[in-house]
């Protein structure tokens, strides 16, 4: 997915304050040592309630769904859990991509899909009693049709049990077996069909760096995304995100804001990227909180009408807000 999902050495020359803190160990750091053992304070924070969490995961466990929020290892997901907001991860917790940062599992054949999962999940929204869900899922380029016609089934399902749930959607780029932009437009319709409260799907990082960050993935490709959208439904609100850390300069995340607000892009999140494990992609530079709120009146100045941008913020953070 995204899900999911995130030097700034080289910052515009009229920029007077540190915005990023290197991580790069000493020589004889052992290997094994946490990555945890690294990040600064500003991005260490309680869990949430144990009762909250504990109840969410029993639902979802019973059930055999996931959530992006516990497979991708989310810091906010006691918050919006709290806030009666989950984000599900549909088709299976497999990608059939590589993605250099993300926690999600790959590597090896995907799950069969679960003719049941729809049904499952919008029982799980009754239970929990949620009042805005977000839904992504892993790429599934083994599919047809990439997994949109799942998106459709899932969505319409959750309204027939909670018509009064509001429901986003952070999908992949629907890029893949024949047909080339042909058949992605026809994938998005499918999904558009269905009247998302919002359409999300992520760039991830700058221009410069989605070939080692986003393995499969093409930038234009995600901006075309987003674009296809508005042709389809332009009341439809679009958001992209973008995780800072993996080298790219200020005016490098700058350049990728002016690329989505030209294509109308409505919604922006900007988070910190933290790593996972060893395994993955180190982390170049954490960015301050200053940091993410300077861009973040950038971003308001370009004509975002919801910005969140901030060491902690992922793609479903305080979503539900931003259908009031």
């Amino acid at each position: 997915m995204s899900q999911i999902h995130q030097a700034a050495n080289d910052l515009s020359a009229n920029s007077q304050e540190m915005v990023a803190v290197p991580t790069t160990p000493n020589s004889t750091t052992s290997k094994r040592e946490s990555p945890l053992a690294h990040l600064p304070g500003w991005l260490r924070r309680p869990i949430g309630k144990a009762s909250e969490l504990s109840t969410v995961q029993r639902i979802i466990k019973q059930r055999q769904i996931h959530t992006i929020c516990e497979e991708g290892r989310c810091p906010n997901r006691g918050e919006c859990y709290a806030q009666k907001t989950a984000s599900f991860l549909l088709m299976g917790p497999v990608c059939t991509r590589a993605c250099a940062f993300c926690q999600v599992d790959k590597g090896h054949a995907p799950m069969p899909l679960d003719e049941d999962e729809p049904r499952k999940v919008a029982e799980a929204v009754n239970l929990l009693g949620l009042r805005y869900v977000v839904l992504t899922s892993v790429a599934r380029d083994d599919l047809p049709d990439q997994g949109a016609g799942w998106f459709a089934k899932t969505i319409a399902t959750i309204r027939k049990v909670n018509p009064d749930t509001e429901i986003e959607v952070l999908t992949p780029d629907f890029w893949g077996g024949q047909g080339g932009e042909t058949s992605q437009r026809q994938r998005i319709a499918t999904v558009v069909q269905e009247v998302p409260a919002c359409y999300n799907h992520n760039i991830e990082t700058v221009r410069r760096l989605q070939a080692p960050v986003r393995r499969g993935a093409k930038y234009d490709r995600s901006l075309r995304v987003l674009q296809i959208v508005k042709e389809l439904n332009p009341a439809i609100p679009t958001k992209s995100g973008l995780m800072l850390g993996h080298g790219e300069t200020e005016a490098e995340v700058i350049e990728a804001m002016r690329d989505l607000r030209s294509i109308h892009c409505d919604r922006l999140t900007l988070g910190q990227y933290m790593r996972p494990s060893l395994a993955h992609r180190p982390v170049e530079e954490y960015w301050t909180p200053e940091a993410f709120d300077r861009l973040g009146d950038i971003a308001r100045e370009m004509g975002f009408s919801h910005v969140r941008s901030g060491p902690l913020v992922r793609s479903s953070y305080h979503a539900g807000e931003e259908s009031l």
